[in-house]
């Protein structure tokens, strides 16, 4: 069990993980938790939207759908691999689970997947998911069709392992919506199995650490992509492929403490 981190916590820990972050509105204070509490927190849990199209999907999840107000998570994960921040504390977006899936995931002792889970929201003994994890929404119509594109997969890899990094846990704290609920199918197009591995081999690295060789580096007063490409890769001309690797639509616009992906020398 854990108190959760403070919002400037859980940023700087996405950021050195290598992630690039997009702020929504006041996300550090939109939350639920005037309803009940938010901790002791657990793990993380991963689930699809249902939704196509970024902006649509970061509206809907920050500010609810008729019934179930938001945030409906804390990170949504678009197909471009940006984490859009959209609330902190207390979301609807776990709902009610099963009491040994938690005692499994705080145990970090269950083999290739937790026990199955035989509660969802509604039934007698299921346990209040939005109290004691963290969850990140990513975009995708869960229809099995839908791609998943690298960047994005690789995004929810840093982004869970930022939160067990941040919290000394280890890779069993990670589990998918259906892993949590038997009323729930997502995330759908990939194993959770698959994340908890690569979630594995990412906390046996630091938190700069990226899988074929690219490393991480973050922007000082007066650096641009050029002067960053001349320093770390040798050529200044190659800011393009820097641009390229972080989804950088202007060269430009790097700003102070931002954590950019650096191409392999």
């Amino acid at each position: 069990m854990a108190t959760p981190l403070s919002a400037t916590a859980f940023l700087n820990a996405l950021r050195a993980e290598g992630l690039t972050i997009a702020e929504v509105g006041s996300w550090r204070t939109h939350n639920r938790n005037a309803v009940d509490a938010w901790g002791p927190v657990n793990g993380v849990i991963v689930h699809h939207t249902v939704t196509s199209g970024t902006l649509n999907t970061v509206n809907i999840c920050r500010d609810g759908r008729p019934g179930l107000p938001g945030p409906l998570c804390h990170g949504v994960i678009g197909k471009d691999g940006v984490i859009y921040l959209v609330g902190y504390g207390r979301a609807n977006h776990a709902g009610g689970g099963d009491p040994s899936v938690l005692k499994a995931v705080i145990a970090e002792n269950y083999g290739t997947a937790p026990p199955a889970t035989h509660y969802g929201q509604g039934d007698s003994g299921a346990v209040d998911g939005n109290r004691h994890f963290y969850g990140f929404e990513c975009e995708n119509l869960g229809d099995g069709k839908d791609p998943w594109p690298a960047n994005q997969v690789e995004s929810i890899v840093r982004a869970t392992a930022a939160v067990c990094r941040a919290h000394g846990w280890h890779d069993k704290s990670v589990i998918g919506h259906l892993e949590w609920s038997n009323q729930k199918v997502d995330p759908r197009g990939f194993t959770m199995a698959s994340i908890r591995t690569r979630v594995a081999e990412r906390l046996q690295h630091t938190s700069s650490w990226s899988p074929g060789g690219t490393t991480t580096y973050t922007v000082r007063k007066g650096d641009t992509l050029s002067s960053i490409a001349k320093a770390k890769l040798g050529d200044a001309s190659r800011y393009t492929e820097i641009a390229r690797l972080n989804h950088l639509p202007n060269a430009n616009a790097i700003t102070v403490g931002q954590v950019l992906k650096l191409p392999a020398k």
